[in-house]
């Protein structure tokens, strides 16, 4: 298995690990506290080498178009200061680490961390050009957010032991997958990042 070595224009991008995508919270994933572990094991890493660590979430207003009740395909999720859209309580939050919020208007789609400009702004800034990716959901905002980050010129490596997907369909996932890495991204385990 090859290992990949953080270099210095590498940053980590953590999609979405809130407290309403985790078990018990109305748009649970399954297995999504089981990649907790590998992210953290990540984020010490990086933080460890003072590299940039970004975590990003979904922080939406009560109205936003994707609730049912607006007409949306989803439960209300990740609703701005509520339990629901916080961290989850098991993720390292080093004090140096970024937090973007998106899908903060009632419109805003808020499935890519590109719909943001504060992210790519922060990145450029950074002079960064590798995204190292985990999160949630690998069928919705990390899908997005990695097509995203590849159409606008990142090498991406998404570390497929450290997302879950929806699955609406069942093999929504695997489908995913499959997109980011026709699309250019390298999928690699969180154990091959040394």
């Amino acid at each position: 298995m090859k290992s990949e070595a953080i270099e210095t224009r590498d940053a980590l991008l953590i999609i979405d690990i809130q407290n309403d995508f985790l078990p018990g919270g109305s748009l649970a994933v399954s297995g999504s506290e089981q990649i907790i572990p590998a992210i953290n094991r990540c984020i010490e890493k990086f933080n460890t080498l003072g590299h940039p660590i970004f975590l990003t979430r979904d922080w939406h207003p009560v109205d936003h178009w994707s609730f049912a009740g607006q007409g949306g395909p989803w439960p209300p999720h990740c609703v701005a200061e509520t339990f629901g859209a916080e961290f989850s309580a098991s993720l390292l939050q080093p004090k140096t680490v970024q937090v973007i919020s998106k899908g903060v208007r009632r419109e805003s789609e808020g499935y890519s961390d590109f719909e943001v400009p504060d992210l790519r702004a922060k990145l450029e800034r950074a002079g960064i050009s590798r995204l190292f990716v985990a999160g949630l959901a690998s069928d919705y905002c990390v899908l997005r957010t990695v097509l995203d980050a590849l159409k606008l010129g990142y090498q991406v490596f998404l570390l497929q032991d450290a997302v879950r997907a929806v699955n609406v369909k069942p093999d929504d996932g695997d489908r995913a997958l499959q997109t980011m890495r026709q699309n250019g991204a390298q999928l690699i385990s969180s154990d091959q990042i040394s």
